[in-house]
């Protein structure tokens, strides 16, 4: 199959109605998507990144109205978050509607949901005209793709067409919250901080990290989001040992960073979450073997980025 690349989001929409596999970019990574209600085309995005059937799908709307398409009920707590978040990098877990195709939620009675806010993405969307179920446009297990070249090389020749963005903003996922409980359950930090949940909603619960048996969400499994490189997690930079074939990634310098094969020094937790997995894709390209990875204060967006380091250096 040719990979078809267009800055177009009416082509690349029409290649989606068409039963196309297409990867868009969004606020957060590029996502991998097909018409929610084709299920043969939705049946392909889990064969072209090799990802498991038992792990759903976030579905991506381009307006709230498209809801209820999806959903069999938006409960207050949603309501609110939606008010508060929408569009943005929020996705809600809610009932599932029976009209949906079950392969879009790998069974479950549960959908995920999700207003992207990047105007590219949204004119992409509202051109498709139906929901878009898309999981990260990556190789399953491997670093979220935050460029379009990255799709492409983890993808070419397995998907219809490549919508050309530029870098993501976020660079980490959207936050899965599960609005089927009371209170609420965040399943997954991602880039809205839970702090800023709690300030909305007050009570909400967090799933515990390595939780195994909720399939609710994508991206909660333990190994993800994982180079070829080995990823080692270290609190200071100090304990990172240097090498020509070692990686230094973190807010703090090292004190011999020549003695690196590669140096990265983030600006800040914002800096460090946006280029974490273009860092790692990067370390690839240069063969680096080892990276040391400096964990952050679990604060805000810190939690988020402390979890896809985790996950990223789990055996």
């Amino acid at each position: 199959m040719v990979t078809a690349l267009t800055t177009s989001p009416e082509e690349a929409a029409d290649r989606l109605r068409r039963g196309g596999l297409v990867a868009f970019p969004t606020e957060t990574v590029y996502g991998l998507g097909a018409d929610a209600f084709q299920p043969d085309a939705v049946r392909r995005i889990f064969g072209a990144k090799g990802r498991p059937a038992d792990n759903p799908l976030i579905v991506h709307l381009h307006r709230r109205g498209q809801i209820q398409r999806v959903a069999a009920d938006v409960p207050p707590s949603a309501q609110r978050l939606f008010d508060v978040f929408a569009p943005g990098p929020l996705t809600l877990i809610l009932p599932k509607h029976d009209g949906l195709p079950s392969v879009v939620t790998a069974g479950l009675e549960t959908v995920g949901v999700r207003l992207p806010r990047l105007p590219l993405a949204q004119s992409f969307l509202e051109a498709c005209a139906t929901p878009v179920p898309a999981p990260s446009a990556n190789q399953s297990g491997r670093p979220s793709p935050t460029s379009w070249e990255a799709v492409e090389h983890d993808l070419g020749g397995r998907v219809d067409c490549i919508l050309q963005g530029g870098r993501t903003d976020t660079g980490v996922e959207s936050t899965v919250v599960d609005c089927t409980t009371d209170p609420v359950a965040v399943l997954r930090p991602g880039a809205v901080a839970v702090e800023a949940i709690r300030r909305v909603l007050g009570a909400v619960q967090e799933a515990p990290p390595d939780e195994e048996a909720a399939p609710r969400s994508p991206g909660t499994r333990h190994r993800h989001y994982a180079p070829t490189a080995q990823v080692r997690l270290v609190d200071t930079p100090s304990n990172a040992s240097p090498g020509a074939r070692h990686a230094y990634v973190g807010l703090e310098a090292p004190s011999r960073p020549n003695a690196f094969g590669a140096v990265y020094v983030e600006e800040d937790i914002e800096a460090y979450a946006h280029d974490l997995f273009h860092v790692l894709r990067a370390c690839d390209e240069k063969e680096i073997e080892i990276i040391y990875a400096q964990s952050v204060s679990s604060e805000g967006l810190g939690r988020a980025l402390n979890d896809r380091l985790r996950r990223a250096a789990a055996r």
